[in-house]
């Protein structure tokens, strides 16, 4: 009998043909056997054994075709994510997160509603929504342009002189040791249409 791909049959036929090649091997007939018989590969039929071992007669069932179904939201659903995403943090929500991705939005959507959202339909929405990937600005908010050059003229210069009065040397950090604007990923906001 002619090798045939059993995943072109219709789902019911599959399963059908799973369980004759069960029960032939239950009743001690060889893999090799009842592939020619079914016109399948013995590997087909190894891998239905495997299967049935594992999970049981539920595993040789009819499955599912075609594209995987997720869930998706309503809109008073989706209009209320949007809203917390741009009231709160992540953390505020007891979220393992401090800024707004993709994977955090979908864990809020699980929480909120039970439905799971892949993370690539949670990007659609927040694009949806006028969401986009934020970049952190590269310039400490508080930076005062004239209070920074007054302090390079005159402050500066004294502490620049007694370092090398002390044959000391001049180290630059902070209380933390980081950036101001230190940003180790990103994060989704509203977009800025003023740009």
């Amino acid at each position: 009998m002619k090798i045939q791909d059993a995943r072109s049959l219709p789902g019911v036929a599959q399963a059908d043909l799973r369980k004759k090649a069960l029960h032939s091997v239950l009743n001690g007939v060889k893999q090799i056997e009842i592939a020619k018989i079914l016109g399948v590969t013995r590997q087909a039929v190894g891998k239905w054994v495997s299967a049935y071992r594992r999970g049981g007669e539920k595993a040789l069932r009819e499955k599912r075709r075609g594209r995987p179904r997720g869930g998706s939201l309503l809109p008073w659903q989706a209009a209320q994510i949007a809203k917390t995403v741009i009231d709160r943090p992540p953390e505020q929500l007891k979220l393992p997160f401090y800024l707004w991705t993709r994977e955090a939005v979908s864990q809020l959507i699980e929480k909120r509603f039970g439905i799971r959202i892949s993370v690539w339909t949670v990007g659609r929405y927040l694009s949806r929504w006028d969401f986009t990937p934020q970049k952190p600005i590269r310039r400490a908010f508080e930076r005062d342009p004239e209070a920074v050059r007054e302090w390079l003229e005159k402050d500066f210069p004294a502490i620049r002189r007694q370092a090398k009065k002390e044959e000391a040397g001049i180290f630059w950090g902070d209380e933390m040791g980081l950036r101001s604007d230190h940003c180790a990923g990103r994060s989704f906001g509203k977009r800025d249409r003023h740009r």
